[in-house]
Order: structure tokens, then sequence, then C-alpha cells
């Protein structure tokens, strides 16, 4: 059975040793894997520990719960807000956060438990596309064999982007080679392959990305280099949005480090 990992953060002592000692965390298929009494400490943990679920009060010491979310955003988990203060810029607030759950102390246990389980429904339903992402990449909707167009303009830009990619390819410079407008052919490009050009080519160059990060030993910013990606922020960026997760996360998933 897969064991949630949970990191308890709460500055009232006899609260946070109630959460821990109180519930069943095992019959909830989780474990508590460290507590933290402000949210300054709190972040350090998550930085640390990288829990799969993260229970915070609002107000604390140092730094507030919201805070210490705010500042670990980059970092996948799941939240779970108890507060004391039932205001809606709270609660306003941790939506903007993607705060998964949002509780009104005194803890009601059976609450806790309710939003427990649909916090894991979430994170498994983000694990199966996380696994799908990574057995089936294909699932970015690309080909492997690119669709044959009917138009010769398009038919050309799928033959550069194929054999250029990693190089830099501007739509603008495309049309001039061409003799063509660059709204005839944006416009008969999406006809013809469903994408805008510039969602093509980087889906087609992402999709490059998993075949050598799946069969090469080059490192990520290697990689991202040679699908044509300079800047490496925005790689990891594109490479999230269409993968569903990050290319370390990737890695860690197929076994590489």
């Amino acid at each position: 059975m897969t064991m949630y990992k949970v990191l308890l953060v709460e500055d009232e002592e006899i609260i946070r040793k109630g959460l821990m000692y109180l519930m069943d965390w095992e019959t909830e298929g989780c474990v508590i894997i460290g507590e933290a009494g402000d949210g300054a400490e709190g972040a350090e943990k998550i930085r640390q520990m990288r829990p799969d679920i993260v229970i915070t009060d609002v107000r604390m010491p140092f730094m507030s719960g919201l805070d210490m979310l705010e500042q670990t955003r980059s970092i996948p988990y799941a939240a779970i807000v108890i507060s004391g203060y039932d205001e809606f810029e709270y609660a306003q607030r941790a939506i903007s956060l993607d705060v998964t759950e949002y509780l009104l102390k005194p803890v009601d246990f059976t609450a806790l438990q309710k939003a427990l389980m649909r916090v894991k429904e979430k994170l498994g339903a983000l694990r199966q596309m996380e696994q799908q992402a990574l057995f089936h990449p294909v699932q970015m909707n690309l080909p492997d064999g690119l669709p044959e167009p009917g138009n010769r303009y398009v038919k050309k830009v799928l033959q550069i982007i194929e054999s250029q990619y990693p190089q830099k390819i501007l739509l603008q410079n495309l049309c001039e080679d061409l003799g063509v407008s660059s709204v005839y052919l944006q416009t008969k490009f999406k006809e013809e392959m469903h994408y805008t050009f510039h969602d093509f080519l980087n889906r087609y160059r992402i999709q490059q990305a998993v075949k050598k990060m799946k069969e090469t030993d080059y490192k990520v910013y290697e990689i991202a280099d040679m699908v044509g990606f300079s800047d490496y922020k925005y790689f990891i960026q594109v490479f999230k949005k269409y993968v569903g997760m990050s290319p370390k996360k990737f890695f860690e998933r197929s076994g590489r480090i």
C-alpha cells in the first residue's frame, strides 16, 4: 500500500502533538515524517524532506503558514490548512496557493479524515498521470511518424522541424523562405496539424528530449540544448507542461538518479 509522507507545521505544541498521536495515521495510509513549530522551520523541512502532504496552521511566529506555502510552491505537495480564524481573506489566499483543503480549529478529526481522503485521491490521480507520461510520452499527441499533410507548405515546414529542430527555427524566416505570409502559413498549419506552429515545435522538441533521456546518458541541460532550447529554465517549464513532471522527476521515476 502506498504510504503518503506527512509534515505537521503548527506552533501550538499541544495541537501539534494531538494531531501526531490522536490520529491513526497508518490506517489513513500516511506516515508522519516530521514536525515544525513555525513557518520558517516548516519551509526548510519541506525543502529537505519533500513531503507528499503538508498540514499547517495559518498564523505562526517568524513566518505564516501561507507565506511558507508560497515560498515552497515549486515543490510538489498537497496542503491542508488549519486555521482558528474564520476570515475570508485567509481562505481566499489559500485558494490562490492551490491549497487542497481548508479546515477550522478546533480540529474535527472526522473532517480531517475526509480531507485526507480527498487529498490522497488527488495525489493518486497525479501519480497515475505521471506514470502515464513516463511510459507513454507520445501521449503528448504527436505520433512517432509525422502525418502526411496535403498542403505543400505545411509539408515543407514539417520536414524542416524534423531535420532542424535542434536549431533555432523562426516562423517568420520560414515564411520568407517559402514565399508565403505568416497568416496563411499559420492558418494552414493549424488546419492540418491541429496545433499552432509554436505548440507543435515545442511538443516535437520535448518528445525528442524524452527519447534522449530514456536512451542516452546525457545531462538534462545537455539534452535541452540538443533539442533546441538554449534557455534551460524555459526548457524545464515546457517539459513540465507537456510531460506532466519535471525532468528531474522523470529521471527519478525511470531510475536514472
